[in-house]
């Protein structure tokens, strides 16, 4: 990390708002949920605190230890909070910091000019939600400590427990999260630490971070540095996919104490991922450091493919989805007041920052192309290439557009639409092949329930562009029997059924075709997904009879554990269902769509990143990643059907 001299930061810089209460009663309000997320979003408000020391230059080095008891602890080599007592509390200001709700240097002191944490609450909540909380300050070549217990009370005053070499300053912080709050799981997940301290060190360059697991032997520890920042984030990102050019193009600026960066690599894919943060928050949904990047890179290509005579009819240009195709790009915007919008808070709203965005990118594209002629020819090549697909799919596009209910009569992929026109109460079945189409149209609910029958495997869309994939005559069905449009006329308001359901045989090809319509929806419909509206549906695998008893078993351990309790050498009935085809429509509908019986699997996307890597490995053209991954995962199989 750059050198930067230190400045004034003590007990005045500290503003105390209000005092910590109702924390315990409603932790949502705090950390959103007290499932395992929340639970994992305790880590992230101490290591935000680290990471606004290494923002301010002061930091170096963090490490996040998860303990045997699944305790953890956060260590940084920061300033140290302050240890003098606070003037307006009375209080050691690192006992007002974890004690007192929104008291921190966030708030108009001179502690900090830009903060990752959002709130300011991060050390009194996670206080507030822990069985127990040690903080250990190095500061003045003394060691302090001070515990709290049973949700933030204090157990002694802060207190010198030692001496420290001069040189050494930073904070340990070590906390249980409470059982009683965390009721659904107090274990953390390896992977999800690792996924997000390895973005936090590639938003954070030369910052260190090390991850280590105490818990099993032997012990796990990963370290975390990246001298290229952004830059290697985005050949991490690449790195299954195809570049069409080895130079990794980086732009950065500030202006009025704003910085933004970006990086950006076209591959040879169709989709584009595009990546925008704000003081290392994943802006999901996007803002103007966004809007103004995407802007730019429209302008500035069109501009260039116009003068190097590379668009040949005067009227001709290159739309946003065009220059877009196949981008991977990370924009990271480091702003000292960040005004959040939208429903998670997470989509950047300070006007300014269009502009400087604009003029960053537009400026530092501008100079590449110039300055990389070959370059710059095969990535405008591939935006017109997109370009000529484009029109070739809007024609196909047409065909997916209802004019009127009436029209769902003509699908080619037979919908047996349902009577109710409330979308809050309609689902849709998206089932394997006519015969299980047949049972269940028979057995459905018709006012609530339609049916949309596949014929054989969809179009793979990781390896298609849209004008063959607006050509599939599968795809063209679900487009227009959900009503919603596709791409930059999706309208979520216009979705017809709140509930998008796949029933696929529980075999081999079932999967596969539930993976192909899974990869579909994320490629196509991401809204659809993170807004919870798509389903898988949990067939039987087992019908067992014994007796004048008849059950219904959903996998091989509930056949086995349901086998134990019959007495040996009783007379059994039993029928594995290979296919739905197989069900009566009566046995389909108990077992697998009736409200009051069914088990539903709603597909989530936790990490859009990871998601978008797991999909390009298993689904993308590269094959090595692919035999990799069967390689790594082939001994978690079981009883495969072949």
């Amino acid at each position: 990390m750059e050198e930067i001299k230190k400045e004034h930061y003590d007990a005045s810089d500290i503003q105390v708002l209000e005092g910590l209460e109702a924390v315990r009663k409603r932790p949502g309000m705090y950390i959103g949920t007290t499932s395992s997320k929340g639970l994992h979003h305790l880590v992230w408000e101490i290591v935000d605190n680290a990471i606004d020391e290494a923002l301010a230059g002061y930091c170096d080095d963090i490490e996040v230890t998860i303990n045997k008891d699944n305790s953890i602890t956060v260590k940084d080599d920061g300033r140290g909070i302050p240890t003098g007592v606070h003037a307006k509390t009375g209080l050691s200001t690192v006992e007002t910091v974890y004690t007192v709700l929104h008291a921190g240097g966030k708030f108009g002191g001179g502690g900090y000019k830009v903060s990752g944490g959002l709130h300011g609450v991060g050390a009194s909540v996670v206080n507030a939600l822990s069985s127990w909380v040690e903080v250990k300050v190095y500061q003045n070549a003394k060691v302090h400590f001070i515990r709290f217990e049973d949700g933030g009370h204090t157990v002694k005053p802060l207190e010198v427990i030692g001496e420290c070499d001069i040189d050494r300053t930073g904070t340990t912080v070590t906390f249980k999260p409470d059982p009683e709050i965390f009721k659904e799981t107090t274990v953390y997940d390896y992977e999800v630490l690792k996924t997000r301290i390895r973005e936090l060190a590639f938003l954070n360059k030369g910052l260190k971070i090390i991850l280590i697991d105490d818990r099993e032997e032997p012990i796990k520890r990963e370290e975390f540095i990246y001298e290229g920042g952004i830059r290697e984030y985005v050949e991490f990102l690449n790195k299954n996919k195809s570049p069409i050019h080895e130079q990794i193009i980086d732009f950065n600026g500030e202006e009025n104490g704003i910085s933004l960066e970006v990086a950006m690599q076209y591959n040879s894919g169709y989709t584009p991922n595009i990546y925008s943060f704000t003081n290392n928050i994943n802006t999901y949904e996007g803002g103007t450091h966004e809007d103004g990047v995407k802007l730019a890179l429209t302008r500035v290509i069109n501009s260039y493919a116009r003068n190097n005579n590379l668009l040949k009819e005067k009227d001709e240009s290159l739309s946003g989805e065009d220059v877009r195709e196949g981008l991977t790009m990370i924009i990271s915007c480091k702003h000292p007041d960040p005004q959040f919008e939208g429903q998670t808070k997470t989509k950047l709203g300070n006007a300014e920052v269009r502009k400087i965005a604009s003029d960053v990118v537009g400026e530092g594209l501008e100079r590449f192309l110039l300055e990389n002629p070959e370059e710059a020819k095969i990535i405008v090549e591939k935006c017109m290439t997109a370009a000529r697909a484009r029109v070739a799919a809007k024609k196909a596009r047409e065909l997916t557009r209802r004019k009127t209910p009436l029209e769902v009569a003509s699908l080619p992929g037979k919908l047996a639409d349902c009577s109710s026109k409330d979308a809050s109460e309609c689902e849709i079945y998206i089932v394997e092949g006519d015969s299980a189409g047949g049972s269940a149209k028979q057995g459905r609910d018709s006012r609530t329930q339609a049916i949309l029958p596949l014929r054989g495997k969809i179009l793979n869309v990781e390896k298609a562009r849209l004008d063959r994939i607006f050509s599939n005559a599968e795809i063209r069905s679900m487009i227009t029997a959900f009503g919603t449009g596709i791409g930059e006329e999706f309208d979520i308001s216009k979705l017809r059924y709140h509930k998008i359901v796949i029933m696929t045989d529980a075999d081999v090809d079932g999967a596969h075709i539930r993976i192909l319509l899974l990869t579909f929806f994320f490629r196509y419909f991401k809204p659809l997904v993170e807004g919870g509206y798509i389903y898988a549906a949990q067939p039987p695998l087992y019908k067992i009879e014994y007796g004048k008893t008849l059950k219904y078993l959903y996998s091989d351990d509930e056949l086995n554990d349901y086998l134990a309790t019959i007495p040996e050498g009783a007379k059994t009935s039993l029928q594995r269902y290979k296919g739905l085809g197989e069900m009566d429509y009566d046995q389909l509908w108990e077992t697998t769509m009736n409200p009051e019986n069914r088990t539903l699997l709603k597909i989530t996307i936790d990490d859009a990143m990871m998601a978008d890597q797991v999909l390009t490995e298993l689904m993308g053209e590269e094959v090595e990643p692919r035999r990799e991954f069967i390689e790594q995962n082939a001994k978690f199989v079981q009883n495969l059907d072949i």
